[in-house]
């Protein structure tokens, strides 16, 4: 790792730690303990297993990542990048930055380029935003009297709208079609993904922004009546205003476009549910992914250390 890795990896973990005593020393014990005795252990554990599955997806999005790129890497170390980037910059927000810091730490370290992780950090993007474009507009379509009684528009203005976004995303498939498409960031060309890989983006992404979606779902007060169909669509909107805002987390963004979707249900059993699901879907994997990534960095400076001492092996 050179002089720049080194020094975004401190800035980077300080970072991360200083925001965990912020976010540590917002949540108060009692909440904590009061949600969870809201929710139940079958609700819990829902929410870890669809926890553990969207973060299983989001290894996808690097994997797709690395095949447009033509990048070999190992599967581990793939895992590895894919699920502290995404856990760091969810929490830190602007994901763009941290993500890509993150994924250059572990990735230079096998003489990948600066610029090949810039553009893998770019195209992994794409497919959240492709994924979170997909469920956000059929279900403004497929479910548009539903969410008219959330977002008090009539149910065929939210098909327009949803039209509108599936449209937008079936022009940049045609586009995308039809021949190579290179983009300039300052000194680097990035390759965008063909069609394939872009169909898959499409697909990946959907599915996990479902599988996101769920987590908070199953933790939703019990009774409360609404389609899977039709909070997948809040939910995803509620994700695009906190990208948007570049909040950490989307952070207060997030939380108050749930709460005004949902103002029909019970307000404390909403704020319980988005508590937990920043418990198990954010803080939990940043606290494991920080670790992590501490020990990985004890690991390696230990392995040059013994390098350093023992010299080159000779065989005999």
């Amino acid at each position: 790792m050179n002089i720049f890795g080194a020094v975004a990896s401190v800035i980077l973990f300080g970072a991360a730690l200083y925001v965990l005593y912020r976010v540590a020393g917002e949540v108060k014990p009692d909440d904590v303990i009061a949600a969870f005795h809201k929710a139940g252990r079958e609700q819990i554990g829902l929410a870890v297993v669809f926890t553990l599955l969207s973060y299983l997806f989001l290894t996808g999005y690097d994997a797709l990542a690395m095949r447009q790129l033509a990048i070999k890497a190992h599967v581990a170390r793939v895992a590895f990048a894919s699920f502290t980037s995404y856990a760091i910059s969810f929490t830190l927000g602007f994901p763009w930055l941290t993500a890509g810091a993150v994924r250059y730490w572990i990735y230079s370290a096998t003489g990948i380029s600066s610029s090949k992780v810039a553009s893998l950090t770019l195209i992994a993007g794409m497919t959240f935003i492709l994924g979170m474009a997909a469920v956000f507009g059929i279900g403004l379509i497929w479910q548009a009297e539903a969410i008219s009684y959330i977002n008090q528009a009539t149910a065929s203005v939210n098909q327009l709208i949803g039209m509108a976004v599936l449209s937008g995303i079936l022009v940049y498939l045609v586009w995308a079609a039809a021949k190579k498409r290179h983009m300039r960031i300052k000194t680097f060309m990035i390759e965008l993904p063909t069609l394939n890989v872009s169909l898959g983006q499409l697909a990946l992404g959907a599915a996990d922004v479902c599988a996101a979606a769920a987590v908070l779902y199953v933790l939703l007060p019990e009774g409360h009546g609404i389609a899977f169909e039709t909070f997948a669509a809040v939910y995803a909107f509620a994700c695009i205003l906190g990208v948007v805002s570049n909040a950490p987390g989307g952070l207060g963004v997030f939380e108050a476009t749930i709460l005004l979707a949902l103002h029909n249900l019970p307000r404390e059993g909403v704020i319980s549910a988005l508590l937990l699901f920043r418990l198990c879907y954010y803080l939990g994997p940043f606290l494991m992914a920080v670790i992590a990534l501490a020990l990985y960095e004890i690991v390696i400076r230990f392995l040059k250390f013994r390098a350093r001492v023992n010299g080159p092996e000779i065989d005999e």
